[in-house]
């Protein structure tokens, strides 16, 4: 266990032998009705153990469900980047890794970011789903204070999936206000950061990768907010790689469909190897 900022505890595990490398995945794959949910949708229920099985052979991997963690244990004045970035360091202290390098997606990529450019602890920084310059920051603050007005309301009907069809305008907000809360919080805190200004403080190996058709667009309930998360990237890649980043785009595959093991796993760890190892 580690302790947190707030003072909560998060549970996290350690596997295989050699460099250290941070997860924020759930090690538990899914079961019953929310695995075939998540089949449906065309998401790996047991995503956080593909990943780590994926890599324990060639690193020591340490995995801990964050986002899970934030959910059940909402943070909704506290979750701020310097809080994130401290949290995971409690974490790699909790595990015994001195230096890790950090793989996360989506906003838990962003929150690598932070995390790199408040430590130097990290080996090689792995940001999936997230741009590293001109990233949808205001946007996904629109997202999250219309998430946050709309928690504890009923929830529409939503449709049912259609085979790796996922439809954002259809999803439920089931989270409760202090569940969103946290989120809007964490965006309200990055209202202004400048990433193209933060670039000299990540010193250390780094990758950025995105499915090519990564754009996600949220309806009228969201104020039919459109965040782009491959456009920056395909658009900035050779500035970003003037930077120092590797970028890889993987093409046709849309936000969700990136994130999968089977997608992300060729990718992250012959990267991982050839920077780490």
């Amino acid at each position: 266990m580690a302790r947190l900022h707030d003072g909560s505890e998060i549970e996290f595990e350690v596997h295989g032998d050699g460099p250290a490398v941070l997860l924020p995945v759930n090690p538990a794959p899914a079961e019953g009705p929310k695995a075939e949910e998540l089949r449906a949708w065309g998401m790996d229920p047991a995503l956080g153990r593909t990943l780590i099985d994926g890599l324990k052979d060639a690193f020591t991997v340490v995995a801990f469900d964050y986002e899970g963690h934030v959910l059940a244990n909402p943070k909704p004045d506290t979750l701020t980047p310097a809080n994130i970035a401290a949290d995971i360091q409690a974490i790699a202290d909790a595990a015994g890794a001195d230096r890790f390098a950090y793989y996360g997606y989506s906003w838990l990529a962003l929150s690598g970011l932070q995390l790199a450019i408040r430590t130097d602890r990290l080996s090689a920084l792995v940001m999936g789903g997230f741009p590293p310059l001109g990233g949808p920051y205001a946007e996904m603050l629109k997202v999250t204070l219309a998430t946050h007005e709309m928690a504890g309301k009923p929830a529409e009907p939503s449709q049912s999936p259609s085979e790796g069809d996922f439809d954002w305008d259809s999803v439920e907000v089931t989270m409760n206000e202090d569940q969103t809360r946290q989120f809007v919080t964490l965006y309200e805190a990055l209202r202004g950061f400048d990433d193209l200004a933060a670039q000299p403080r990540v010193t250390c190996p780094r990758l950025c990768f995105a499915g090519s058709a990564d754009e996600i667009v949220y309806g009228e309930r969201w104020g039919d907010v459109r965040v782009r998360i491959a456009g920056p990237m395909m658009e900035r890649r050779a500035e970003l790689e003037s930077l120092g980043w590797d970028v890889e785009i993987l093409d046709g595959l849309d936000h969700t469909q990136a994130m999968q093991p089977t997608n992300a796993l060729p990718i992250l760890r012959p990267w991982l190897q050839s920077r780490i190892s």
